[in-house]
């Protein structure tokens, strides 16, 4: 339940309205930890339904055991997710893993992914783990670690010359396949900017794709943050929270000082004032759920499925593919962390490579073609008649 409290943006209710107290403390360490309200939702979720489903089986959170933790997640990964009655009508037209005729990726499925039982795990994880430390919950962890990686030190035996590894996972942790970001192609993306409906919507896309910023980070700027002169804009990043500024493109300026001559006299002006606002009356900042409906409608018009997501990973492809910028510069750019995080966009894109292999085969199928030349007679020197006829290298 969402409070409108910056102290404490959400909280988790029993069936009686009563606050779940547990989860209030474990969402004020996270809090403590400088994780944003956005994180505390997701997190919360992912405790909302392991508390359903504790309800379901008649069993408290405090006396959870491993039992129940294994069974939890065989669950998540059979069940059905709930689904708003719109989206219910979508799965029912498309088949399981059926790819979409226009970006080329698999439906959804009925069920929870991958990412997100991984996701819950971890979280209810931590969520004991705190809950031991402070002596309020079990002594031992329903969501243990992996036995084979429980007992060691992490990273014992690492190569200095390798990456990272996650080697302590839960033992009820599901593989995550590895995900390539998936980008919109360039005439792609040029339809689907023309088939936005306002000025607002081409500068939102315009300032996405030029800057890779997140959408959420854009969504959350403000008039002092926006700097036309030198062509930079200020935004809050998600993970760090820190304010960095990014260049945009000269393109995204345009269309934003179109949309402000718009929305002229019928919005408040003022430094701390939001730019983005809904284009329905009563006019109200606008927010991360109306941008994106406002980007489904406009894949709708053109039978695709890209998420605002896919704008980030296209503006990072369409930098890493020019000469003259660092791979450096990009992850300054996106705010990542590492720079494997970056790297990941170096891989080509699905159509670049068939379109490469097929090229290939062309022409493999060309010189297979060509007539072998026959045998000069004997006394003539070969190196000669190949410059005679213009057949040297």
């Amino acid at each position: 339940m969402e409070t409108c409290d910056r102290y404490e943006p959400y909280r988790l209710v029993d069936p009686d309205g009563v606050t779940v107290e547990a989860v209030a403390v474990y969402f004020q360490e996270l809090l403590a930890a400088g994780k944003a309200p956005s994180t505390v939702r997701s997190y919360g979720m992912d405790v909302l339904r392991w508390w359903r489903f504790l309800q379901a089986v008649g069993t408290s959170w405090e006396r959870a055991t491993r039992v129940e933790a294994r069974d939890f997640s065989r669950w998540i990964q059979l069940t059905v997710k709930p689904q708003r009655a719109k989206s219910s009508a979508q799965w029912s037209v498309r088949a399981a893993n059926a790819p979409n005729a226009v970006t080329g990726k698999p439906s959804a499925g009925p069920g929870y992914a991958p990412t997100t039982v991984a996701h819950s795990e971890t979280v209810l994880r931590r969520f004991y783990d705190i809950h031991r430390d402070a002596g309020s919950g079990p002594l031992l962890n329903p969501f243990p670690l992996d036995l084979s990686r429980r007992a060691g030190r992490a990273h014992a035996h690492r190569n200095p010359m390798d990456g990272w590894k996650p080697e302590r996972v839960g033992r009820y942790r599901p593989s995550v396949p590895r995900r390539i970001p998936r980008s919109i192609p360039d005439e792609w993306f040029n339809a689907l900017f023309a088939a936005l409906p306002s000025n607002r919507d081409r500068a939102l896309v315009a300032f996405w794709i030029s800057t890779g910023v997140r959408a959420s980070e854009l969504i959350g700027v403000r008039l002092r943050d926006v700097d036309p002169g030198q062509q930079l804009i200020s935004v809050v990043r998600k993970g760090t929270r820190a304010v960095q500024q990014v260049p945009a493109s000269a393109d995204a300026f345009v269309w934003l000082r179109l949309y402000q001559q718009e929305v002229h006299g019928l919005v408040p002006r003022g430094r701390t004032q939001p730019v983005w606002w809904t284009r329905r009356r009563p006019l109200r900042p606008l927010t991360y759920h109306g941008a994106h409906r406002m980007f489904e409608r406009v894949n709708a018009s053109l039978g695709a499925d890209w998420t605002l997501h896919d704008l980030r990973h296209s503006a990072a492809a369409r930098m890493v593919r020019d000469p003259k910028l660092t791979l450096a510069d990009v992850q300054w750019v996106l705010g990542h962390a590492h720079l494997s995080a970056t790297a990941l966009y170096l891989t080509p894109r699905k159509e670049e490579v068939v379109a490469g292999v097929l090229a290939h085969h062309a022409r493999q199928a060309r010189q297979d073609r060509q007539p072998v030349p026959p045998p000069p007679a004997p006394g003539y020197d070969p190196a000669s008649l190949d410059v005679l006829f213009g057949r040297s290298s």
